[in-house]
């Protein structure tokens, strides 16, 4: 069967120069007779790996040498208990302000209640987070510990424009869904987490970037396998690291390079969002369901303009039939939704806007 087109929102589609190598590379890595599945985490093989992979990323991200960058596990939903057990202890008042915009700023805040006393300093629940709050310096508290952002929100399809000024008050952001696909000046944050399964690599590593003046304050209660010092100090390497999804990450870094990087990428993405939205604004049929200024350029929700149920079923049958899947809504949205992580070429939103087009001819 030929490939399709995976509009999904995660695990994404994955850079086919990337599956090739990892394909030639599966028996025999580096004439070492073992697959890196096999490869034990402390040869030098498997070492070697891990340094390229970190010191790519450094160089897409232009990260700071005073950041540190640890491949762990768990995933985001891991780092919403992680971040406040290693962060809401820098301040006695163990405070932390969260900005909601989503299902994932709800679950993040609700594990950090667990170990101190954290509020929302803005909302966009009143439109269905159909938009970012405006936030300014002085809506933050001087004695939280930090402020928490989700710079992309995956399920509602909004984004950050601009990021808040949060003055010495160490910026914390879920950046899972959007990392690597626009610049972001690292130096502006505090903390920065991923899970990879969107833009970075294969589900089961999830990359931190860490300033180092923020290691060291984890909670006495703080299990060893959660603290941020102790993977730092041990170059990620505390316990097995998950070896083979970072391995294809380190893969899908070397082909954003030579891309051209993530600024290069950056402008792939506003060309593929610009062509959907554009069909969007002026669709008969279609329309999407975000404010303009905050709209996603990794995940596009849409529905039909009278909010048909039959029409849109209709059209994600279809459009699964004819190669383009993973385009149903989220329950908590509806409609649909296409998620254009890097990894989903241009051609593949060309195609999926000429389907659409063709359904609404028939369907308008």
């Amino acid at each position: 069967m030929a490939r399709v087109f995976n509009f999904s929102a995660g695990p994404s589609m994955l850079p086919e120069d990337a599956l090739k190598t990892a394909a030639a590379e599966m028996l025999d890595y580096g004439n070492t007779g073992t697959s890196v599945m096999e490869m034990s985490h402390r040869s030098d093989a498997f070492i070697a790996i891990a340094k390229d992979a970190e010191s790519l990323i450094r160089e897409l991200m232009e990260i700071p040498a005073n950041y540190k960058v640890l491949f762990l596990q768990g995933g985001a939903s891991t780092q919403f208990a992680m971040v406040p057990l290693n962060l809401i202890a820098r301040n006695p008042a163990k405070k932390a302000d969260y900005v909601n915009t989503g299902m994932w700023s709800k679950k993040a805040i609700k594990e950090a209640e667990k170990y101190g006393a954290p509020r929302f300093v803005a909302s966009s629940e009143d439109k269905n987070f159909t938009y970012i709050p405006k936030l300014s310096k002085d809506m933050f508290d001087p004695e939280a510990s930090y402020v928490h952002i989700t710079t992309n929100n995956t399920i509602f399809g909004t984004r950050y424009r601009e990021l808040p000024d949060t003055g010495d008050l160490p910026l914390v952001a879920d950046m899972s869904s959007n990392i690597l696909s626009e610049y972001y000046d690292v130096s502006k944050f505090g903390l920065i987490y991923a899970g990879a399964q969107k833009n970075i690599g294969p589900a089961g590593v999830t990359v931190a970037i860490i300033r180092e003046d923020l290691l060291g304050h984890e909670l006495d209660i703080a299990p060893t396998m959660l603290a941020y010092k102790i993977h730092a100090e041990n170059e990620s390497m505390y316990n097995t690291p998950p070896c083979y999804p970072l391995y294809i990450s380190k893969l899908v870094f070397e082909w954003l390079k030579k891309l051209g990087g993530v600024k290069a990428m950056q402008k792939i993405n506003e060309e593929k969002a610009g062509l959907l939205y554009d069909y969007l604004d002026n669709s008969k049929l279609f329309m999407g369901t975000v404010e303009k200024e905050y709209r996603s350029l990794m995940n596009i929700p849409f529905v039909t303009k009278n909010r048909d149920e039959n029409i849109e079923s209709a059209f994600i049958k279809q459009a699964t039939a004819a190669g383009f899947i993973n385009l149903k809504g989220h329950r908590s949205v509806g409609g649909m939704r296409a998620s254009i992580y890097n990894a989903m070429p241009v051609d593949g939103v060309k195609k999926l806007v000429a389907f659409m087009k063709e359904f609404e001819g028939k369907n308008g």
